[in-house]
């Protein structure tokens, strides 16, 4: 699993990291269920797809979206399609325009500054649960997230930090057990890695950032509440600064 050797190999690692996260929230008990959570279902999928599409600025802000042609885009039912762009709405990535269509939300800086605000307490919360809460097989996972993001962070690969960031969302959210504070910070994730999309090249620290994330990774997997705390304080407080900075720019 090499980063450096080019963004190919890249994809595939994260691709491979993907199963393992998958795997390791299926085997972990649901709390309020009991039972296994389900795979993809279409509206999930589509719902990734287009999220990482509008998150990456292939469908950048202000562009209007088909329905149709999202369903000839991605080969996926105009219902699935709908249902995803509901959530989409719902997660202020896009807008719905009564009789004008769909609308890729515009990114704004003060509107980021104000969500990082309750982005600080709520990760922070679910940093301290995870390292509690997780189990041996998602702990394993953590720490093969952990270095995939510090080889991404040797080779400064955008793509595969993207994708990392979001098995390491979606692990984290799964491993705190808490319903209640997932719920809350879901709505948040697209929007922030959109922002940070856009502005990265400009001033972020896209290594320092993926070792950020790392260190996260490896409190989990220790087990250590405290040092998960502290380093998604850290991480957060990277990120503010980032937000800051593209006002300069």
């Amino acid at each position: 699993m090499n980063y450096v050797t080019g963004k190919t190999t890249s994809v595939r690692a994260t691709k491979d990291g993907e199963k393992r996260a998958r795997k390791a929230v299926k085997g972990a008990p649901d709390e309020v269920g009991g039972e296994d959570l389900p795979d993809l279902t279409l509206t999930d999928r589509a719902y990734q797809q287009l999220e990482e599409m509008i998150t990456t600025l292939a469908l950048p802000p202000g562009m209007v979206l088909g329905e149709q042609n999202l369903v000839q885009r991605l080969g996926i039912g105009r219902t699935p399609i709908r249902e995803a762009l509901q959530r989409l709405a719902r997660d202020g990535l896009v807008v719905v325009m009564p009789r004008r269509g769909i609308l890729v939300s515009d990114i704004n800086v003060r509107t980021q500054l104000r969500l990082l605000e309750t982005r600080r307490v709520l990760e922070r919360l679910i940093a301290r649960l995870a390292a509690e809460r997780s189990t041996k097989e998602e702990r394993d996972v953590f720490a093969g997230i952990a270095q995939d993001m510090r080889e991404a962070a040797s080779a400064s690969d955008d793509l595969a930090f993207m994708r990392l960031d979001r098995q390491f969302n979606d692990l984290i959210a799964t491993a705190s057990r808490n319903e209640f504070a997932v719920r809350s910070l879901e709505s948040m994730a697209g929007l922030s890695r959109r922002f940070w999309y856009q502005h990265y090249k400009q001033a972020a620290d896209l290594p320092l950032t993926a070792n950020l994330h790392a260190d996260v990774c490896e409190a989990v997997a220790r087990r250590d509440v405290d040092a998960a705390g502290a380093a998604s304080d850290k991480l957060v407080d990277y990120i503010e600064s980032f937000a800051r900075k593209t006002l300069d720019v």
